[in-house]
């Protein structure tokens, strides 16, 4: 029998999802360096999806027991933006199918740009519904962050194709009559949720790199308007601009 090249066992690996497969316990008595190197790496990768699996079906939970009390328009809701100097807060509601398959999903804030790029353009093209609700910075001023993020979740909802039969929701409680559950850290720990906010943080995010271009010095492609160090400098070399919230320090503390 023909020995396998290490390249022929590498690309055969790459292919290999499962640990049963036969053709593993054979390599394992490869004595090739390259052959055990590759092993080791697909032995690597095959742990991070067995990961990625289990967080799948561990945040499943919440949908799940959803549905087994008969709801079957699930909707996650989670809103981004809270503590930014400038900017809306934006809220996203999600309708996942039963059927979704998108391993990844978690909380935005533990992914990154490319990441959260990559599973929203997943989650558009596998959601049965998705709506996006935005308040601006007079908005917040006028009624606080609290009350404006509530707001955009409400807008959000109202903004979903179907009417859902039950709503998760990222530690907040709306005022509608539909059942919900308030879950405290929820994006980490619903699907439903953790899609809503890579929905809402990767808009408010390309919206702030658009208003980077408006208002330049403070660096809000690179802060989506939190208060870093340069974003902070731009004000103190330029002033506010028209997107910044008068009512949040430092801002208040100085005009």
């Amino acid at each position: 029998m023909k020995t396998e090249s290490i390249q022929q066992i590498k690309a055969a690996l790459a292919t290999i999802d499962i640990r049963e497969d036969k053709r593993i316990e054979d390599w394992k008595k490869d004595e090739r360096s390259g052959v055990q190197q590759a092993l080791a790496q697909w032995n690597r990768r095959l742990q991070r999806h067995e990961k990625d699996l289990a967080l799948f079906e561990e945040m499943q939970q919440f949908e799940k027991n959803a549905r087994s009390k008969g709801h079957r328009l699930i909707v996650g809701i989670d809103e981004v933006g809270r503590g930014p100097l400038a900017g809306p807060v934006v809220a996203a509601a999600v309708i996942l199918p039963e059927n979704f398959q998108l391993l990844g999903v978690n909380d935005s804030k533990k992914l990154s740009a490319k990441k959260r790029d990559e599973l929203y353009d997943e989650i558009q093209n596998q959601a049965i519904s998705i709506g996006i609700g935005m308040v601006d910075h007079n908005m917040i001023d006028k009624i606080n962050i609290y009350q404006a993020s509530k707001l955009a979740m409400g807008i959000a909802l109202e903004d979903l194709c179907f009417v859902p039969d039950y709503l998760l929701i990222d530690a907040m409680t709306l005022d509608v009559s539909i059942p919900q559950e308030n879950i405290i850290k929820g994006d980490a720990r619903s699907i439903s949720i953790a899609a809503a906010s890579i929905v809402a943080k990767v808009i408010r995010d390309r919206l702030m790199e658009e208003y980077a271009v408006m208002y330049p010095g403070y660096a809000f492609e690179k802060n989506a308007g939190y208060g870093t160090k340069e974003h902070l400098l731009g004000i103190e070399n330029q002033g506010i601009c028209t997107i910044h919230r008068k009512t949040f320090a430092p801002i208040k503390d100085l005009y």
